[in-house]
């Protein structure tokens, strides 16, 4: 319970009609979840509008509303805050609602298209290796201390996100690393947060469906650090021709890591194989089970974060070479005949090609590859060829099939995904829609020391059709097949 008065500090007010000294109960934006005597936020959304559904959440037992329009009429009894952003109010609402719980950890944000949920998960675990209790807000899951909870969204909302830290505090944790959507980043989800430091990985082709274009892709990435404050911290990829683009108009200190120039964190492959990577950093060689370039980057960037919060970098080293690779990120087995299978969350065309780079590197050239992989329904359609070429410039066989379609028909998606076939990439190319069929049709096609890759989906164990998650494994699959 807190004092209305208390928790609209920095929510930017612009006109207040009625009572501010109110014992607010709870605080919500989702009408339904209104209880009594709590204070509801309209937030305008990409598919509705929060402002509609005012009178419901009244009904339900608001006392006081946050809006960008008070309504022409209106009840006697209720508070109403007018405000220029609802969505920018409630981070800062949330986060004195909690009583700022970010300030009062080391919240470090990881961005970028690809290696997000690798890098967070990893410095998540060597962190509480080193005794220190610590948090984890991913795709794959969100951890407080030593309990596990579903991950819905990459970056929850500014509500849950304030509701997570207060639990790690309660929980005794000094750090939380937590992946940072771009989406998370335009509809001010991370608004009132302290962030410690950022994280920038890399940036390619994603989210266009949303962001419309490239430039504006960017330059959302760009705010997160943009926002960050002088005495934080920010770590970016220089091998990214956008690296430094991201922290021109940032007044956290700067740091550097690159595997082609000089930087601050130095690193160089002396060897890539399928049972690890053999890799030096700043001088010093370290044997590690990630395997592949992309992972060299991802390793990079979580030595750089350690270090830099104060770990002893020896013991950062040790950590690192003991770590085992995140669920669905290139996640393999190999069987009794030598068929390499692996799992890959790889849905973008960037981290296909870095997945398929890394095989080739690998492999003998005696062997195939065959690659599964769809697209997801009612997302950037834009990738859906490109998805298509790269799996097939890099594959043996390739079977295109469905991803999580959502909305959309399956058929049509890989119908789109083909155009971005030449005829010659076409005759090594298959159309099985059914996802478990295609991956069984993988497998019977692979003869001794093959490598399957099956991507889109990774540590997902479910796939999405028509507003439904039904139970779904790749791993699974494969393992029932090969095994």
């Amino acid at each position: 319970m807190k004092n209305l008065s208390d928790i609209l500090y920095k929510s930017c007010l612009t006109e207040v009609i009625g009572n501010t000294n109110l014992q607010i109960e709870d605080i919500a934006f989702d009408s339904r979840k209104v209880k009594q005597g709590a204070l509801f936020i309209a937030i305008r959304g990409m598919t509705t509008d929060g402002h509609l559904f005012i009178d419901q959440a009244l009904t339900n037992g608001a006392i006081a509303v946050v809006c960008e329009k008070i309504p022409e009429s209106y009840p006697e009894g209720v508070t109403w805050i007018k405000v220029n952003d609802s969505s920018k109010a409630l981070g800062n609402i949330a986060s004195n609602f909690f009583d700022t719980p970010s300030s009062k950890l080391k919240v470090i944000g990881i961005t970028g298209t690809n290696g997000k949920t690798t890098v967070a998960s990893q410095l998540h675990k060597i962190v509480s290796k080193t005794g220190e209790k610590s948090g984890l807000i991913s795709t794959v899951a969100n951890i407080i201390g030593d309990s596990k909870e579903h991950s819905a969204l990459t970056t929850p909302d500014a509500l849950e996100l304030n509701r997570l830290f207060s639990k790690m505090l309660m929980q005794g944790c000094k750090y939380c690393f937590m992946e940072v959507s771009s989406h998370a980043i335009n509809q001010n989800r991370i608004e009132g947060i302290r962030f410690e430091g950022g994280v920038f990985t890399n940036i390619s082709h994603d989210h266009l469906d949303y962001h419309k274009s490239f430039d504006q892709y960017l330059k959302t990435k760009k705010q997160f650090f943009d926002k960050l404050d002088n005495d934080a911290f920010a770590i970016t990829n220089i091998d990214d021709k956008n690296g430094m683009v991201v922290l021109q108009n940032s007044d956290a200190k700067k740091y550097r890591y690159s595997l082609k120039n000089m930087a601050d964190f130095k690193g160089k492959i002396i060897e890539n194989m399928l049972t690890g990577l053999q890799l030096q950093i700043n001088g010093k060689d370290i044997w590690c089970k990630l395997v592949g370039e992309h992972n060299a980057y991802n390793l990079l960037a979580i030595y750089a974060t350690a270090v830099i919060s104060g770990f002893e970098k020896d013991n950062v080293l040790k950590l690192l070479s003991n770590l085992e690779p995140v669920e669905g990120r290139f996640d393999h087995f190999i069987n009794k005949q030598k068929v390499v299978a692996i799992v890959d969350y790889a849905h973008t065309p960037d981290a296909l090609k870095n997945v398929l780079n890394t095989i080739s590197k690998m492999r003998t050239r005696n062997e195939k590859v065959i690659t599964v992989v769809g697209c997801g329904g009612n997302r950037d359609k834009k990738k859906r060829p490109l998805m298509a070429n790269i799996a097939a410039n890099q594959s043996d066989r390739v079977i295109l099939t469905s991803d999580n379609p959502r909305f959309e028909d399956p058929d049509e998606i890989i119908r789109e995904m083909e155009t971005g076939l030449d005829p010659v990439e076409k005759k090594k190319t298959l159309n099985i829609t059914d996802r478990q069929q295609a991956i069984k049709a993988a497998c019977s096609m692979a003869n001794y020391g093959d490598i399957i890759l099956v991507a889109g989906k990774g540590h997902e164990k479910y796939q999405e059709i028509k507003g439904e998650k039904k139970p779904f494994d790749d791993k699974k699959i494969l393992k029932k097949m090969l095994l």
